[in-house]
């Protein structure tokens, strides 16, 4: 059996959003202590991680580790119809292979229900990768929305470089360039390295489809190393965090 309460549902559509943006099928798994999706972009430049522990939810029902399937499209569009005042209740019937999508509002106890189909898949788990990642920085969302919007006024192209204790990012095109230079404190919450210098590439569309995201959470902590994936965490206001890994552009 599975059935989880999540308390706001004008945060869910955002988490919604972003798995619909990535993957047409999301794929559920269900455990005792955490309800969670990896899901691989059709091109393999961007992993998703959604981990939201059992504690997040005002219920969570999980006897045994369960897998499901549904259609990102329909589940996004359901999500949307939620407001600030409604509780999100999902519910699998694994008889009928079927998903219940429930609002409740706080204030007038009102339930709107909504049945999913489930998509008869193999369970196919991701396994998320492990890298070692030198330089990591901690920022308000609000700030890396900034810099992610600057970026796409530039190019295609954005470099991350941390050099003199300081991280850089910048864009160029033809005629045109952008930098920004962000230290601890000015804007960054914090900023460790473990190098002198790291430098690498990442596609701009890549980095843009993380801004969904964003929308959910206060704070976001990236990570990167010379040539190597970007790691970008958001962390869920409830509890829990939404992780993208984005594969580097070569130089």
């Amino acid at each position: 059996m599975f059935r989880a309460i999540y308390p706001s549902a004008s945060k869910f559509k955002y988490v919604a959003q972003t798995l619909a943006k990535i993957v047409d099928e999301i794929p559920f798994y269900a455990e005792p202590d955490a309800l969670e999706v990896r899901v691989l972009s059709p091109d393999k430049t961007t992993m998703t991680i959604l981990k939201i522990p059992s504690i997040a939810f005002e219920e969570y029902i999980c006897e045994e580790e369960t897998f499901f399937v549904i259609g990102s499209d329909e589940f996004n569009r359901i999500a949307r119809r939620g407001t600030r005042n409604d509780l999100v209740i999902l519910e699998l019937d694994s008889e009928n292979k079927m998903l219940k999508f429930m609002f409740k509002d706080k204030k007038t106890g009102i339930e709107r229900v909504f049945l999913l189909s489930l998509k008869e898949r193999v369970s196919e788990r991701l396994p998320e990768p492990s890298i070692e990642l030198a330089v990591s920085a901690r920022m308000l969302s609000d700030d890396y929305k900034n810099i992610i919007r600057d970026l796409k006024i530039v190019g295609e192209e954005a470099i991350f470089m941390y050099k003199d204790g300081k991280l850089v990012i910048k864009s160029m095109a033809q005629q045109k360039e952008y930098e920004g230079i962000f230290e601890q404190d000015n804007p960054l919450i914090t900023l460790t390295a473990t190098v002198e210098k790291a430098l690498a590439r990442y596609s701009i569309g890549l980095l843009e489809a993380t801004l969904k995201a964003a929308a959910a959470s206060k704070n976001v902590e990236i990570q990167f190393d010379t040539d190597k994936p970007l790691r970008v965490e958001f962390e869920l206001p409830t509890g829990g965090s939404i992780i993208y890994w984005i594969a580097p552009r070569s130089a």
